[in-house]
């Protein structure tokens, strides 16, 4: 028997979800689907404006755990308001493998129309991701171009002289207090002068006898 899931959203406290939960639980019946209670998912008093509820994170949770193969709604402004964040769900489900129904809209995934839509959906997500590192590239060139810096800053440190204190016998602390640098970057340069010795933890060691 297939494992099913309920997801209800009520938008104020005065709201009763057992309108929408009565219409599903019918549904699964005739359907000989099988639901417990623990995966009847319900958010009383959240606006569908919010990406992040308690139930609603919780049913996406328990669907990446595969707890249940279909996740059945009243509606899908149930799920989410906004056309990004509805995509969002579906196409986080269908990684999970678990089949969409929605009653009202008569919505299904596992049916043709449903399976193109999911194919859409994927389509409009490459868009979005492509789009998305078109526009870091073009900003990451246009900040070159007028002489920003891209990522970390070049320490403005005599790098051999760090070095070769550090290698006289001198503490990572006196080191950075001596360039004035913090001792994380004493262990960057000695690391990638291929020194191994362990510059690390002896800075963990340092920051516990302080403490």
């Amino acid at each position: 028997m297939k494992r099913a899931a309920f997801y209800v959203r009520v938008s104020t406290p005065e709201q009763n979800p057992q309108t929408q939960l009565r219409e599903l639980r019918e549904y699964a019946q005739r359907r000989g689907l099988h639901v417990t209670q623990e995966h009847e998912y319900v958010d009383h008093g959240f606006g569908g404006a919010k990406a992040r509820r308690p139930a609603l994170d919780r049913m996406l949770e328990n669907a990446r755990r595969r707890r249940f193969d279909c996740l059945i709604v009243w509606s899908c402004d149930r799920l989410a308001r906004s056309t990004k964040h509805f995509l969002q769900c579906l196409d986080e489900l269908d990684s999970c493998e678990v089949q969409f129904v929605s009653l009202r809209e008569a919505f299904d995934t596992s049916g043709a129309l449903g399976r193109a839509f999911l194919g859409i959906v994927a389509v409009l997500g490459e868009m979005e991701r492509a789009l998305l590192i078109e526009r870091v590239r073009s900003g990451m060139a246009r900040a070159r171009a007028e002489g920003r810096q891209i990522g970390r800053a070049r320490l403005d440190v005599d790098r051999r002289q760090v070095i070769d204190d550090r290698r006289s016998g001198m503490s990572l602390t006196q080191v950075a207090k001596r360039h004035n640098i913090s001792r994380a970057s004493v262990c960057r340069l000695m690391k990638e002068a291929g020194d191994p010795r362990p510059c690390l933890q002896e800075a963990v060691l340092c920051d516990g006898f302080r403490s």
